[in-house]
């Protein structure tokens, strides 16, 4: 992107860019090898996606679960296009993950017993899911690993929004460039020099105009990756959440969410009648995978002609909410309804992105040296639907596995020997950058044409506004220099409608319904054509190259050190 050059620099042997789950633990797996790590985030050291997280962490933990059980679970949520090996990977070393993270410190709920409390969510057969402060888990392990990484003195960069991959003459990576936020300066702009990036930015919901991620999710992890050559697969399936709270027809920005969890525990969805009509819908009713669920409201909303339903858990009690679900009881007490006496309006909202930077099981991408783990990867465990709380173990697992992956190649004597010099910004062809004001622009277009409910008519409408925005800030560059002036807002706005006309051509490609991709002009699944992967990279001339892959297997990444072994 167009931006000053880097000021000034920090060399490492691993930068990691996010402070959630994934990235967090595999800072602190990288640093417990003895490589030298520097931790590069957006905001505070807490203020990611994990925080938010309600509901909890599932695993195989209880007595009578098994790895095997939680795959099928997972498979068929998937919608057909999980890759396999990659979920039976994160189920079958779930399990000591969480353990190990409650060695770190993370404090989780217990039973009256003294064992772990569990308890269950949609596409679940069995309560499995680990929770922490009632309906506070993300936050329990934010802390937790923040408060570990402060420990052991890790070098963090915070307020400090990621720009693009450095990389040597050969491709492979050699840090990022960052701007630090303070002070409200435009020339904040540095570099880590490392070999090994590894990208825990998170996810995109920022792209719509509502959505239950904090402002940070920008897609500024997927967009610098395409920039970079990375291949990027799935973002069709974005997860919209079932069940958050309705603030009326216009809220924008984060929405507070109302945890899968609620149902788990025995709430139900009605309409404005009290109907219960998740009965007859699937066999989990409910507890049906989020997008049955997200499907089954926005029928009824249609049906009933009404802009939200209803979640009803007033037989819960006062002391059960006030127990189990304090944050959420809160939050609905500060918009003026009490769960406790009536129902809470719930409609769906943006969520969680099932694609991202494609990778392999070791949290390689098709970038030599780059990483990706968390939100921001596909690594094919969620297929084209998320089993919930699957996302917490997913950052979790791969960060490990990313972590000895690059710790096994060379250590950190090995790694710091081979530091490339980056190439320098100049030989760079900078990307146009839009307004401030563009970003408003993106999350109406998105909202209307690429929301829960989609058609080929819906997407041509959102692919024309965005090319028209790609459009004016490419010709503006190109024929008198300008663009908008380097900046935070700029950036972000520049990520978003890189991400945002990715998610919009996958969509129009895939003519199916699956999943949390929900094409009404092609409602049904078509697994003839469909069960494949779209993967989507970034031409020279910044067009989208979209082809789709020969199976629901991924092929190989490239191995990171391949260059230097031959």
């Amino acid at each position: 992107m167009h931006a000053p050059a880097p000021g000034w620099s920090i060399a490492a042997d691993v930068v990691v860019v996010g402070s959630g789950v994934a990235g967090l633990t595999a800072a602190l797996r990288c640093e417990a090898a003895g490589l030298t790590t520097v931790v590069v985030t957006k905001a505070r050291l807490d203020d990611g996606s994990t925080r938010w997280a309600q509901g909890g962490i599932a695993a195989a933990l209880g007595d009578g679960d098994t790895p095997e059980q939680h795959l099928d679970d997972t498979l068929v949520a998937g919608a057909g296009l999980c890759d396999e090996e990659a979920v039976r990977i994160l189920v079958t070393e779930g399990p000591d993950a969480v353990r190990r993270l409650i060695a770190t410190g993370a404090h989780f709920d217990e039973s009256a017993e003294g064992g772990l409390a569990l308890t269950r969510e949609g596409g679940h057969h069995r309560r499995r899911i680990a929770h922490a402060g009632g309906d506070a888990t993300g936050a329990e392990i934010s802390r937790a690993l923040v408060d570990a990484v402060r420990a052991r003195g890790l070098r963090t960069v915070e307020n400090a929004l990621v720009l693009d991959l450095l990389t040597d003459a050969e491709g492979r990576a050699a840090g990022v460039t960052l701007h630090v936020m303070g002070e409200g300066r435009h020339d904040g702009v540095g570099a880590v020099h490392a070999p090994a990036v590894v990208l825990a930015t998170g996810g995109m919901g920022q792209v719509f105009s509502a959505t239950t991620n904090p402002a940070v999710s920008t897609g500024d992890g997927v967009a610098l990756a395409l920039r970079a050559g990375a291949e990027v697969s799935d973002l069709e399936f974005v997860q919209f959440h079932p069940t958050v709270l309705f603030l009326g027809p216009d809220a924008e920005g984060q929405q507070p969410l109302v945890s899968e969890a609620v149902r788990g525990e025995g709430a139900h969805l009605v309409d404005a009648d009290g109907v219960r009509f998740m009965q007859g819908q699937h066999e989990l009713a409910e507890l049906a995978p989020r997008d049955v669920v997200a499907k089954g409201i926005m029928r009824r909303m249609r049906e009933r002609d009404a802009e939200h339903m209803y979640l009803d858990a007033r037989h819960f009690g006062a002391a059960m909410w006030e127990r189990r679900f304090p944050t959420i009881l809160a939050a609905c007490r500060a918009h003026g309804i009490d769960p406790v006496t009536e129902p809470v309006p719930v409609a769906p909202a943006a969520h969680y992105a099932s694609g991202g930077v494609r990778t392999d099981s070791r949290g390689r991408t098709t970038v030599p040296g780059l990483y990706a783990c968390g939100e921001v990867a596909c690594t094919g465990v969620h297929g084209a639907n998320r089993l919930a709380s699957n996302s917490l173990l997913e950052g979790l697992v791969y960060a490990e596995r990313i972590a000895a992956d690059i710790a096994a190649h060379g250590g950190a004597e090995g790694l710091h020997t081979r530091v490339p010099r980056p190439l320098p910004q100049s030989d760079r062809p900078g990307h146009p950058l839009l307004a401030p004001e563009a970003r408003f622009a993106i999350q109406r277009i998105m909202t209307r044409g690429a929301g829960v409910l989609r058609s080929e008519a819906s997407l041509a409408q959102a692919a024309a506004g965005l090319d028209a925005l790609h459009t004016e800030a490419r010709d503006a560059l190109e024929e008198n220099g300008k663009t908008a002036e380097p900046g935070v807002d700029t950036w972000e706005a520049t990520n978003l409608l890189c991400v945002a006309r990715v998610l919009v051509a996958a969509a129009r490609r895939r003519e199916e319904t699956r999943g949390c991709h929900w094409r009404e002009d092609r409602p049904e699944r078509d697994d003839t054509r469909w069960r494949r992967h779209l993967v989507v990279t970034l031409n020279p001339d910044r067009t989208l190259a979209v082809h789709p892959t020969d199976g629901t297997d991924f092929p190989e990444t490239l191995p990171p050190q391949a260059p230097q072994e031959q």
